[in-house]
């Protein structure tokens, strides 16, 4: 029997969408909310690493990256969208759709990096 191909992706998130994440012993991730059409996590870890730093940190007091991933075969439906640098690449997963996509994740979403503020001197 042939193994399934695994694609792996990342999702920067703040302390908020983090704790809802944990709730759902780390297997699901939240929906989203009214005025957010689109899940897009992010197609590599520098990128995560950035957002969560850059963006999580000032918006939220913290961030954080996790790590997942879903069949190739499945995702291979949603479109790889480049937003911004050669390392700005998002899946563009449509909200209605998140259900669906949670139920591929292949095993845990790990967190793998956590960002805060910088202690000032």
């Amino acid at each position: 029997m042939q193994k399934e191909e695994l694609t792996t992706l990342w999702r920067p998130v703040g302390p908020r969408e983090l704790k809802l994440i944990e709730e759902s012993g780390f297997k699901r991730f939240p929906k989203r909310l009214a005025q957010q059409p689109i899940f897009y996590p992010v197609m590599n870890e520098a990128y995560a690493i950035q957002i969560a730093r850059d963006w999580n940190v000032p918006a939220s007091g913290s961030g954080f990256v996790t790590k997942f991933s879903l069949p190739a075969a499945f995702l291979a439906k949603y479109n790889v969208e480049n937003v911004g640098g050669p390392i700005h690449n998002e899946l563009w997963v449509p909200a209605e759709e998140l259900e669906e996509f949670n139920d591929h994740i292949v095993g845990l979403i790990e967190a793998t990096q956590s960002f805060y503020p910088a202690e000032k001197e």
